[in-house]
């Protein structure tokens, strides 16, 4: 039997990236952040920071958690989540294989934003909905 995989972890201390000189045009730098805002902006990847945020899930347990989301659409998400660096997978070789998501450190700071825009959306809803319906009775 295989040696358990050890969690890729990703720490905002080890990257050793040094800043791009600001462009000359907002659309430039716009452009560039454009695939994180698709990601962080993606309605089933955030429900994944969400959800692991309190800890550590197996894909079954995320899965009946995040009410609605289709087996396809949870593993596509994990994946661009993975690949962003926002969450790490560890699998155990049991069988079955046993497979925990858990955030990377890159991950847990944005689940502070997250919460915060979660939190501004339910302070805000019956706003939200009272003006979408008083746009949808001008259109009629």
């Amino acid at each position: 039997m295989d040696q358990p995989q050890e969690p890729k972890t990703l720490f905002l201390s080890d990257t050793d990236v040094t800043p791009l000189p600001e462009p000359r045009f907002a659309s430039h730098r716009c452009t560039r952040i454009t695939p994180v805002l698709n990601r962080v902006g993606d309605k089933w990847s955030m429900q994944i920071v969400m959800a692991l945020g309190s800890g550590s899930r197996r894909f079954s347990e995320l899965k009946r958690e995040i009410d609605g989301i289709s087996q396809r659409m949870l593993t596509l998400s994990l994946r661009g989540l993975e690949r962003d660096g926002l969450i790490s997978r560890h699998v155990t070789p049991t069988i079955p294989p046993r497979v925990d998501y858990t955030l990377t450190e890159l991950g847990v700071s944005l689940s502070e934003p997250v919460r915060a825009l979660g939190a501004w959306a339910g302070e805000h809803i019956e706003c939200i909905r009272a003006a979408q319906q008083r746009f949808d009775q001008r259109e009629r």
